[in-house]
């Protein structure tokens, strides 16, 4: 008499594992600089590894300000409390559509790398970019690069990491940069390109990033009357305080 068949006792009563369902969804938080915005959610089975990741998101997404919308900030969760991911400013940069209207035909653009050392321990590693709408002589870069470092370097012995992450998203870095630059060249634009934190200072910034337009200048007028004109006016000038 024939054996029965043994029944495969894998097949039939393997149960497949549903890997989402062990997965819970943590909120995803702004560092205290952005006033702890929520920035998006993130699942995850095991919370230990959501340290590391990382998002990026526009300042038009954290403030709501449409002329903003081609700078991306990115952040990287650095802790878990509950269902809340807490990050890190890591950088920014700005969208390569962006960069691309700006450097048309015809105009000349110069890349720059300064690492500034914040009050509070940060190292923060700036990308300027100079627009030009002439040729720039090879004098006059290397004069715009150590107008730039100085004004960087003098800006960061003086403000803590949030301040300068403030001045990059509000406008004001790269207008005290075109400003200082003018000795140099008129150079009709300067941007921040991109930044990165090198080093990490002790703790997260306190203060809060409220970021507000800045006040437009007019634009100096460049003389270009002769020298000897010039040198002319000064000594009619002279002669009548004399007299």
């Amino acid at each position: 008499m024939a054996a029965a068949p043994k029944k495969n006792r894998g097949s039939g009563s393997r149960k497949v594992k549903d890997k989402w369902k062990a997965k819970e969804w943590y909120k995803v938080h702004a560092p205290r600089m952005f006033n702890e915005v929520e920035i998006g959610e993130t699942p995850t089975a095991d919370p230990a590894n959501l340290i590391g990741r990382t998002a990026e998101v526009t300042v038009q997404d954290l403030t709501g300000d449409f002329s903003k919308m081609h700078i991306k900030l990115k952040f990287k969760i650095t802790s878990v409390e509950g269902y809340d991911a807490k990050t890190s400013f890591t950088g920014h940069e700005l969208t390569s559509d962006y960069v691309r209207r700006l450097t048309r035909r015809k105009k000349t653009k110069t890349d720059h790398v300064i690492d500034i050392n914040t009050v509070d321990g940060f190292v923060i590693r700036v990308k300027p970019m100079s627009i030009a709408e002439r040729r720039i002589q090879s004098s006059q870069e290397e004069g715009m690069r150590k107008v730039m470092y100085d004004t960087l370097i003098d800006m960061g012995r003086g403000k803590s990491l949030s301040e300068i992450v403030k001045a990059i998203v509000s406008g004001d870095m790269a207008r005290d940069l075109a400003r200082a630059c003018r000795v140099v060249i008129p150079v009709k634009r300067i941007e921040i390109r991109k930044s990165e934190i090198l080093a990490f200072g002790e703790g997260d910034p306190e203060s809060i990033i409220e970021v507000v337009e800045p006040e437009e200048e007019p634009e100096e007028e460049i003389s270009e009357e002769p020298a000897e004109d010039q040198a002319e006016a000064e000594e009619a000038e002279a002669e009548e305080s004399s007299e």
